[in-house]
């Protein structure tokens, strides 16, 4: 599996982001190679809707079939440990797709906090204290906050191995989501006019 898949293109934008498609990417990445059953059993779908969204995260290139014994119905398994794409783009179709993407997502992790709320009561003492939800306030150039992002980057990677590595896993482990949302307190800035137009 490759650490990281990117995507350019504006159909595969669009086609990613789909709350079960991400759901689905997702599963297979924590416990993957699966099937569309096992799938199906895990969130609660149909398996013709999982077989179908995951026939959709292939052609995009996100999710691949595995090798089996039985080739009666074979897993799916992710290509890639995550999934990226760019916000960059001079394209107005391509950035209209990755803001259509980030919305998804945005979505799919508020629905996650809610769930967790929703039982956060029945969580053991010591995984309440831990987990839940923070915030901090810092004042950053754009140099800086690559730089920040950066090093929280460098720390999660000490814990990469155990995303592929079951074994690697220490005893009373869970998976957790750690979510980045770099985001600005005020607007942004009035832009400069073109050279040569009077400012207003």
């Amino acid at each position: 599996m490759r650490p990281e898949i990117k995507l350019t293109d504006p159909l595969a934008l669009r086609g990613y982001a789909h709350p079960l498609r991400m759901a689905l990417l997702g599963l297979l990445r924590r416990e993957g190679p699966l099937t569309a059953t096992q799938a199906a059993e895990r969130l609660d779908e149909s398996v013709p809707n999982c077989s179908y969204h995951l026939r959709q995260l292939a052609k995009y290139g996100l999710a691949e079939r595995a090798d089996a014994a039985d080739a009666r119905e074979r897993p799916w398994q992710a290509t890639a440990l995550s999934t990226s794409w760019d916000d960059l783009s001079d394209d107005p179709e391509t950035r209209a797709a990755a803001n259509q993407l980030n919305a998804a997502i945005l979505d799919h992790y508020v629905a996650r906090a809610r769930a967790h709320l929703a039982q956060r009561a029945y969580e053991p003492a010591d995984w309440r204290a831990v987990l839940g939800f923070g915030d901090a306030l810092v004042h950053v150039t754009p140099a800086e906050l690559a730089e920040l992002s950066r090093r929280i980057e460098a720390l999660l990677a000490e814990y990469d191995e155990r995303q592929t590595d079951p074994t690697s896993r220490p005893a009373g482990s869970r998976a957790v989501n750690l979510v980045q949302l770099l985001i600005p307190t005020e607007p942004p800035p009035p832009a400069d006019p073109p050279a040569g137009e009077p400012g207003r």
